[in-house]
């Protein structure tokens, strides 16, 4: 049987995307709709008079700036005066304006790592790989214009693509990782955490003009695409 056709079996019932449950977004630190202030490091502002909005909102606010005027024509001004909020309440959530990226980035890795170390040693790697990142990029139906908007901009945005390699830097790192407990080859598991990284902004490019379609199916189809066979011992 074809590789593509085994790993679709191999994958089909742990590729279930559903939105997080309430006790995994609290491990994760995320805060859903409950109006309180996050920071990027997901410390809740705890002071006095309850938030007027959301981390989450207020990225989503930037966001649209952004694709519509472009990030340098953007200002931290522009997006508090969009979002009904004071520029010193803005930084109360992100020290720069391009920290609204990455509100998601720390919950995103987090849940990748966790979802690796919850494998077994007898699943195919590429089944793992498949399955965490596909729980990594999962979001609630209130967030997919924010994760759309974000990926349209990490393609597209000079400015944007800087940071972003710093953040894909920790994506290549844990499925490095991962892979090097696979196998002794020292290159392989480099070639892996590239792949993966390959297959992720092919899936995200494809979503992004192919708006109709799901995410999850195109992060699949990507990986089982460029994720290379295991080597076998000589």
């Amino acid at each position: 049987m074809p590789k593509h056709g085994v790993l679709r079996k191999l994958t089909a019932r742990a590729i279930r995307v559903t939105r997080p449950s309430p006790k995994a977004d609290a491990m994760a630190g995320r805060t859903w709709n409950d109006g309180r202030v996050m920071s990027t490091d997901n410390r809740i502002d705890r002071g006095g008079r309850p938030a007027a909005t959301t981390a989450h909102h207020l990225a989503a606010v930037a966001q649209r700036l952004f694709v519509e005027r472009g990030f340098d024509r953007t200002n931290v001004e522009d997006i508090a005066h969009e979002a009904g909020i004071s520029t010193r309440t803005f930084f109360r959530y992100f020290p720069t304006k391009a920290d609204v990226l990455w509100v998601e980035s720390d919950a995103e890795i987090s849940r990748l790592r966790q979802a690796l170390a919850d494998s077994t040693a007898t699943e195919p790697y590429e089944a793992v790989l498949v399955r965490a990142v596909v729980t990594a990029m999962a979001f609630p139906d209130d967030q997919i214009e924010w994760a759309r908007h974000r990926a349209q901009l990490v393609l597209t945005e000079p400015a944007v693509q800087a940071q972003a390699s710093q953040r894909h830097t920790r994506w290549r790192a844990a499925a490095t990782e991962f892979v090097s407990a696979r196998t002794p080859d020292y290159f392989f598991p480099i070639a892996v955490g590239h792949a993966v990284l390959a297959a992720t902004q092919s899936a995200h490019e494809y979503w992004i003009a192919h708006p109709e379609t799901q995410l999850a199916d195109q992060l699949e189809r990507a990986l089982l695409l460029l994720l290379p066979p295991l080597p076998t011992a000589v």
